[in-house]
């Protein structure tokens, strides 16, 4: 009996240590806490609880707009797996992706490896010039692109005919058949800056002596590149490909404000689809259905998540392959 009173005590006397230790820990980054509060009590407001909130929403048939909610259960996602919008949208926008993407980091990698030579001297200029458009807003540079695509007057049309390359002008944000290629190309000019930046923190990283021993060993600008520069940034390529795939699926304000998902439906992705179904109705003029624009986008975000995870388990198996080698 003793023995068991003995074990209880110490028992005790270890967690009120912990618990002392834990209270301790928290009061030494008592400033730490109440410096971050801000930034949480914003998160909580504005991205925690809208997430939560839209799994809840999913659930119930509701306009927005009315006291009125009716619980519905798994039906709106019964309904959203028939919707042929839908999947339309959802296809469109991995298509978005996978086009745009690998253009947009091929172009910005090519970019950051001329601005990466320490020769060129203006390179703080040119980086600053092809940054430039990602600091401006969506909304300006769908408006700016309207204009100077026009097929009345606008100066691409009016630079081809010049060149004898078209006899009628190209309606680039009008035509179905042109319409997404040209949204994805607008895309890749705004956002080309910033994966620019990316690949220049990496190229950056890569030790300018392994260069120099190349060069006295007779090894031109491709051999660097192959054997070098490639092998060396694989490991931030990873990151890079993740950040830039996730933020190619979020293009609502510039698809927008270039052609607002038409014509047709033709560049309608997404988050052009949940806003059209979330504040029009399924025909964009009807009765607002935010429940069912909800299941919607839970759908799209999971999605979203399960790509994500897929590329970050390729990374950790990439860097698992990577050891193994060197450990041979």
């Amino acid at each position: 009996m003793e023995t068991e009173l003995r074990v209880a005590r110490r028992i005790s006397a270890t967690k009120e240590r912990k618990k002392s230790s834990w209270v301790r820990q928290l009061w030494d980054g008592r400033w730490c806490y109440l410096f971050a509060a801000p930034a949480l009590i914003l998160a909580t407001m504005f991205t925690f609880y809208p997430i939560v909130s839209s799994w809840y929403f999913s659930l119930l048939q509701w306009s927005g707009f009315t006291a009125d909610k009716t619980f519905v259960g798994l039906a709106n996602y019964v309904e959203l797996v028939q919707d042929k919008y839908f999947w339309d949208a959802f296809l469109r926008s991995f298509q978005f992706m996978i086009v745009g993407v690998p253009i947009q980091l091929t172009l910005a990698l090519l970019v950051a490896i001329v601005l990466n030579d320490q020769a060129l001297k203006l390179s703080p200029l040119f980086r600053t010039m092809f940054f430039l458009p990602v600091v401006t807003t969506a909304a300006i540079v769908g408006m700016l692109m309207t204009l100077i695509l026009s097929p009345f007057n606008g100066p691409v049309n009016g630079v081809l005919r010049d060149l004898h390359l078209i006899t009628q002008p190209i309606d680039f944000l009008g035509s179905p058949q042109t319409t997404l290629w040209t949204v994805i190309a607008v895309y890749i000019w705004k956002w080309l800056g910033q994966p620019m930046i990316y690949w220049l923190a990496a190229l950056q990283t890569i030790p300018r002596e392994l260069y120099e021993a190349a060069k006295v060993d007779g090894a031109g600008w491709w051999r660097q590149l192959w054997s070098i520069t490639l092998p060396l940034i694989v490991p931030f390529a990873i990151v890079i490909i993740l950040v830039t795939a996730v933020g190619a699926l979020h293009v609502f304000p510039l698809i927008q404000t270039l052609t607002g998902g038409g014509p047709f439906f033709a560049t309608e992705v997404m988050e052009v689809y949940i806003y059209r179904v979330a504040f029009g109705g399924e025909t964009g003029m009807g009765t607002p259905r935010l429940g069912y624009a909800s299941a919607a986008g839970v759908f799209f975000g999971v999605a979203v998540m399960v790509l994500a995870l897929m590329q970050a388990w390729g990374a950790r198996s990439l860097r698992d392959f990577r050891s193994d080698l060197q450990s041979l």
